[in-house]
């Protein structure tokens, strides 16, 4: 089959590699019929991670059932379904538990697994014509046969969940002022779940024109860091008491305001300073114990100078960790069917697999308009 390998540093290419097999009675194989390309990718395309040569990409699957193994109990030939980026088998204590981002089960030594991703188990990505889905029962969400909605509900693997994660970590409740820093995919996606969420003010914080033109269309106040220190400019439109809550969805490759040069800690101490006393932080932002590519010998062993004297004097409080996808995928799809929500709104360009290439180069650029990317698997569509 036609796949997504990373070859080196800011290469990829589409290359023919082994077709997925039945591998446990308990597995299905999905054709691919939409994969994005998510900014958790970039950071392996850029060489930020220990990716080696080889790696099939690609965490955010939806698909048509192909084949199913002799343990599926739920799922039949044909249905459609979309994929948690979290591979979890649902039975260990914190699948349980509902947080499936961390099940102790799949990726043995390490609490979580994921499609595609290095370090997170032996699970091939899905940029690529097929997937084998482990644990299917438990990590299939099944959709509405046909095509409709296929861009929201791709969304569904990752980033729609992620944002709306963000909200749940900071406790985001009706009537509050929110404070979201990144307008990248997962940053709009958080501002939009914060206003599902009631919330009565949302403020998004970037760097990057268009994106902050989308954060105004949905509702947003944009904020752009390159015109002031996003914290004053929010205290100043907050009468002075910051936000209730904050949202990090930036992570460890953050930029310094002046937008020069990164400064990995500097959306955390941001929040910190934006947030009121007693309020919350979420952090969906990827942080990560090693960075190969960090300013400073800390910051490539994951330790960022974070102001946790001034936190500690604003008693506010921190909820952090990737996304526990299956706890908010069920909900958000029917968001969708019902016409409450459209997470596609991101989606910048839909491009046939063969186009992956010049797509993560052009995204890692922030060229051209590029915000998310969804790949379509033996389509050839217009770019």
């Amino acid at each position: 089959m036609k796949a997504v390998v990373y070859e080196k540093p800011f290469n990829v290419a589409v290359r023919d590699v082994e077709d997925p097999q039945i591998q446990h009675p308990n597995d299905v194989l999905v054709r691919v019929t939409s994969t994005a390309i998510c900014g958790s990718d970039l950071h392996m395309y850029e060489g930020r991670t220990a990716a080696e040569s080889g790696i099939v990409f690609g965490h955010e699957n939806l698909g048509v059932v192909e084949e199913v193994g002799s343990g599926v109990t739920s799922l039949t030939q044909g249905d459609r379904v979309v994929m948690p980026f979290n591979v979890a088998c649902g039975f260990c204590k914190n699948c349980l538990a509902g947080k499936t981002g961390f099940c102790l089960t799949v990726n043995p030594g390490f609490a979580g697994g994921a499609y595609g991703y290095v370090a997170m188990g032996p699970f091939t990505g899905g940029q690529a014509e097929r997937l084998r889905v482990p644990y299917a029962d438990f990590n299939c969400l099944k959709l509405p046969p046909g095509d409709e909605f296929e861009t929201d509900f791709v969304l569904l693997a990752d980033i729609f969940p992620t944002g709306y994660h963000g909200c749940e970590l900071a406790q985001v409740s009706p009537g509050e002022s929110v404070a979201v820093f990144g307008a990248g995919p997962v940053g709009l996606m958080a501002a939009y779940s914060a206003l599902l969420r009631g919330a009565s003010k949302v403020f998004v914080v970037d760097g990057v024109p268009e994106r902050l033109t989308k954060a105004r269309e949905i509702g947003a106040i944009p904020i752009d860091f390159t015109q002031g220190d996003p914290a004053e400019q929010i205290t100043e439109q907050t009468g002075g008491e910051g936000t209730d809550k904050g949202v990090d969805a930036v992570g460890y490759q953050a930029q310094a305001h002046d937008a020069s040069h990164e400064e990995p800690a500097v959306v955390l101490n941001a929040l910190v300073e934006t947030v009121r006393p007693t309020g919350m932080l979420g952090v969906p932002g990827l942080y990560v114990p090693a960075d190969p590519g960090g300013p400073d010998e800390h910051a490539k062993h994951g330790q960022l100078l974070v102001s946790i004297g001034r936190m500690f004097e604003k008693g506010q409080q921190m909820g952090t960790g990737q996304c526990n996808v299956k706890r908010y995928n069920r909900q958000l799809r029917d968001l969708i069917i019902a016409g409450r929500a459209k997470p596609s709104f991101v989606v910048s360009h839909e491009l046939p697999l063969e186009q992956a290439p010049q797509a993560y180069e052009k995204f890692d650029k922030r060229v051209e308009g590029y915000t998310k990317v969804v790949l379509h698997p033996g389509h050839a569509l217009a770019a």
